[in-house]
């Protein structure tokens, strides 16, 4: 090394280490080499290993949970990058349909707007100048946590290219029977006038009142009496020796049916039951409720719809026609109250479906929809993963798995929102017959001649980004797909394994006949130092672009690995971030030390080993034997946790103290084989933190003998035994 570059090193080392001087520069200089491309890696680099990013919505700034992905992520595309594969990272954005429509509403909501009082184009095109901005932005981001992905193949689930993969796969539905329009009951979200997936659902503990009202001769329990203009028949246990007398038989109803404009319900029985809840005797209203929905398929029933797309009382309910339905709740009360229909009232706890987003509450309605058969493509996913074909990280996840897939139904893939993929199709004014025409080319209904208009509705966006893996690379007769498909890890949230890892599993394998990746990761919730879920309203949120501005994203990218065990959530605090940092700190001040200690020393040189430098390096071996069996296996937490006790009380507390001596001596032979083994140390503690911590790492190893600068850690080969 020349005097010069010498100079430069001990001037820097004599500063503290600063991440905001250093991270911009480096992550630039990653990105110049090209070795983010598997196309442009050094020759030795061949056997492909591959990982799609689950990608962000592009609406806003990332959180925590990003961070973590982006860290795990990053780590294995290190790892496997400097262990000779060629790999290719690829990063993607999500335009995230109904989520950044939400979003977006919020901000018209403060400039005094409404998408409902705006062209359908218009909100559309708005939208989509809000998601590229932010989109930029959150990329950005992803590069300041050191994501080491390939932007030159970044994708947007808006791409053409992506639209008309999910063109076809609807096209391909389609033709295979696989796909129709019905009338199928789904949530509704009357705030934000569309159908939503059980995952834009959540499940709210309240006490309600459970109301008794007389049926004739039988009184029933209904948390919902505003629906008993719905009501088709009764329902009880067929082993309820209470009612055996009127099952099959249709019941007067007395008084009742002049709010229900019939007289008589028929009384059908069915293990649904529960004989011990209420009355043991249910209402069935199959227009505005799931349960009752699907027995009413069962049983033949009549379904009558009450309340609107609104959540309104419709035209059928007489005097109360035009109240929402908690305000008619209490009307259709005190109406049965003094008719001396109401038995009783009583509280009662119970788990009520709300929108994710307003929290309203979630109104089953009949309307029609696009589903897809799901069944059989489900048989097939089940098949891969018992198998061994796709393998989890973590097994308790292949029982949620396979629970979750062979109890599947149909998939409403519709969605009445204006930002995301229209679907291609036409709707029959004449006879409601929906046709899938991608081509724009139907004029007419093939049914019954009838005209037919554009259907407005858009695609669920885990209907899209369920080919997100092959639609990425290039499917059919892409360069990438036919290299680097079925890709080999498919890490992500363990939130969503049932609305998007099953689905890339089914379209997958539907499509290209394969797998579209080998192995699962599953990473849990982050969770604040109580464990308890981080969210704005608590003040508990930890940004993690602030705890890198903060203590650097080496810092941050450690606090998220040790102590985060597959699929388990993990505790995150500000105070073990900060630990790190002062990590990095000792790390510098080891390098310092190092470097100081060779500044006079020619590293080419034949240097005799003294024999307890060569135990302790057969130590460091070994520990980095152990450490790589840890990564291989996805115990990233003990590597790290390995790693960091190694470095800070091994290499630091007590190899560098017991070196001083010798250092100090007047032995020359011993105090270069003291300075060759820490030099040799440090060295390969850098190369195998690099994936944990990749910006400190990158800058020590610029300033290392032997290297100048020419040759980039990112692309160093892993040590052997």
């Amino acid at each position: 090394m020349n005097d010069e570059k010498l100079n430069q090193i001990n001037e820097k080392l004599l500063k503290p280490y600063n991440p905001k001087e250093t991270e911009g520069r480096i992550y630039k200089s990653w990105e110049e080499s090209g070795y983010f491309n598997p196309d442009k890696l050094p020759e030795r680099h061949k056997e492909p290993f591959t990982i799609i990013m689950p990608p962000p919505n592009a609406n806003g700034s990332l959180h925590a949970g990003h961070a973590v992905f982006v860290t795990i992520e990053d780590l294995m595309i290190r790892y496997k990058r400097m262990r000779g594969y060629k790999t290719l990272w690829l990063p993607g954005a999500d335009h995230a349909g109904f989520e950044t429509q939400v979003v977006y509403e919020k901000k018209l909501e403060k400039e005094g707007r409404s998408r409902f009082k705006m062209e359908r184009q218009e909100i559309y095109d708005e939208i989509m100048a809000f998601t590229l901005a932010n989109k930029k932005h959150m990329e950005n981001q992803l590069r300041e946590l050191g994501a080491s992905c390939d932007w030159s193949r970044e994708k947007f689930t808006l791409d053409k290219d992506i639209i008309e993969t999910v063109y076809a796969t609807f096209k391909k539905l389609d033709k295979d029977d696989l796909l129709y329009r019905g009338k199928r009951i789904i949530n509704w979200c009357a705030k934000h006038q569309t159908s939503l997936s059980e995952l834009e659902t959540n499940a709210k503990d309240q006490t309600d009142k459970l109301y008794y009202i007389k049926y004739g001769p039988i009184t029933i329990a209904t948390s919902r009496p505003e629906t008993i203009f719905g009501d088709t028949a009764i329902a009880v246990n067929p082993h309820d020796k209470r009612y055996s007398q009127y099952i099959g038989e249709e019941i007067e109803l007395g008084k009742l049916s002049e709010f229900i404009g019939k007289s008589k319900l028929k009384v059908i029985a069915d293990e649904y039951v529960e004989k011990d809840f209420g009355t043991g005797a249910l209402k069935v209203t199959p227009a505005h409720d799931p349960n009752d929905f699907e027995l009413g398929k069962k049983h033949n029933l009549e379904t009558v719809e009450v309340i609107d797309k609104y959540g309104k009382l419709n035209e059928k309910t007489g005097k109360y026609a035009g109240m929402k339905a908690e305000e008619a709740r209490k009307v259709v009360v005190q109406d049965l109250e003094e008719a001396s229909l109401l038995a009783k009232m009583e509280n009662f706890s119970h788990a009520v479906k709300v929108c994710y987003k307003c929290e309203k509450t979630i109104e089953p309605m009949i309307m029609p929809q696009w589903f897809v058969r799901i069944t059989p493509l489900a048989k097939k996913a089940i098949e891969a993963v018992a198998s061994g074909e796709i393998k989890f990280v973590s097994k308790n996840f292949e029982k949620i798995f396979f629970h979750w897939m062979k109890n599947i139904q149909d998939w409403n893939i519709s969605r009445q929102i204006a930002w995301g993929i229209p679907i291609p199709a036409k709707i029959c004014d004449n006879c409601g017959e929906g046709f899938v025409d991608t081509e724009d080319v139907i004029k007419k209904c093939p049914k019954c001649g009838g005209a037919v208009y554009k259907d407005t509705d858009t695609f669920d966006t885990w209907f899209s980004s369920g080919q997100w893996p092959f639609a990425t690379l290039g499917y059919p007769d892409g360069k990438d797909f036919k290299e680097f498909y079925p890709t080999n890890m498919m890490e992500t949230g363990s939130d969503i394994l049932s609305f998007w890892v099953a689905r890339m599993i089914m379209f997958g394998l539907y499509i290209t006949g394969k797998p579209p990746f080998k192995t699962i990761y599953l990473h849990g919730l982050v969770r604040d130092a109580e464990k308890k879920k981080m969210s704005k309203s608590k003040g508990n949120v930890i940004s993690p672009i602030e705890m890198t501005a903060k203590y650097g994203t080496d810092a941050l990218r450690m606090a998220l690995i040790v102590g985060n065990t597959p699929g388990s959530d993990m505790a995150l605090a500000e105070d073990k971030i900060k630990g790190y940092k002062h990590f990095a700190n000792k790390l510098w001040n080891i390098t310092r030390f190092t470097l100081s200690a060779a500044s006079n020393f020619d590293p080419s040189a034949r240097i005799d080993i003294a024999e307890q430098d060569k135990a302790t390096l057969l130590e460091l071996n070994s520990k980095i034997e152990y450490i790589t069996k840890d990564i291989e296996e996805y115990r990233f937490y003990m590597a790290g946790e390995k790693l960091y006790h190694y470095i800070w009380h091994n290499f630091a507390d007590i190899i560098i103290e017991e070196s001083k001596k010798r250092l100090a001596g007047k032995d020359s032979q011993d105090k270069d084989s003291a300075i060759w083994t820490l030099l040799e140390i440090l060295k390969k503690s850098v190369i195998v933190l690099h994936p944990f911590m990749p910006f400190i790492t990158e800058e020590i190893w610029s300033m290392l003998p032997n290297n100048n600068g020419e040759k980039m850690l990112i692309i160093e080969k892993w040590p052997n035994k």
